[in-house]
């Protein structure tokens, strides 16, 4: 349960004014059917989380043993400063619209998920707990927890929430989870 818990909970924090984020919003106002998007963001999320939890469990299994501790938690802590840095707001072409809301969300969170913060978590995440399965459904969650809302209640709700808050409540969960880890080596 804890695998679980701190992969929703660090990734949902984490997605809080993220560029995916901003995306489901920009997509929210562009197509009329919330549950095509959700169902994309939601199988985008699994094959990109998986294959990074996965990723992190053979790094786990495959990196010196005694340093990967260190590994782990020093990346936890720069992901964290990383959080404080806001996301810039990316031009996404119109010309796929065609295809609909589901294939359209599936392909853009897809690939904005490579290399984001959410993804490198998710490694580190997998690395730590060697728990494929339980981190890609704690990350996915996270991701649905962050994304859900900002679909059908859009610009309402990010006006209400202080990203700047929330920024910093996340870069400390990550700092924290390498502190505490370092400080149990």
């Amino acid at each position: 349960m804890e695998v679980f818990l701190t992969s929703t909970v660090t990734v949902a924090l984490a997605e809080i004014g993220d560029k995916t984020q901003l995306l489901s919003l920009l997509l929210a106002a562009r197509f009329h059917n919330k549950i095509a998007l959700i169902l994309g963001v939601l199988v985008a999320t699994i094959i990109n989380h998986g294959l990074s939890a996965w990723f992190g469990d053979w790094l786990s299994g495959n990196f010196a043993i005694e340093y990967l501790p260190w590994v782990v938690n020093i990346s936890f802590i720069v992901v964290g400063l990383w959080l404080l840095i806001p996301d810039k707001d990316e031009a996404v072409s119109h010309k796929y619209d065609r295809y609909g809301a589901f294939l359209v969300a599936f392909v853009l969170f897809f690939i904005a998920e490579i290399g984001d913060k959410t993804q490198i978590a998710t490694v580190l995440l997998g690395a730590q707990y060697q728990s494929v399965l339980w981190v890609t459904i704690g990350t996915t969650v996270g991701m649905l927890i962050a994304n859900v809302p900002v679909i059908y209640a859009g610009n309402a709700l990010l006006k209400r929430i202080p990203l700047n808050k929330v920024r910093i409540i996340a870069a400390s969960v990550f700092v924290l989870l390498g502190l505490y880890g370092i400080a149990t080596i």
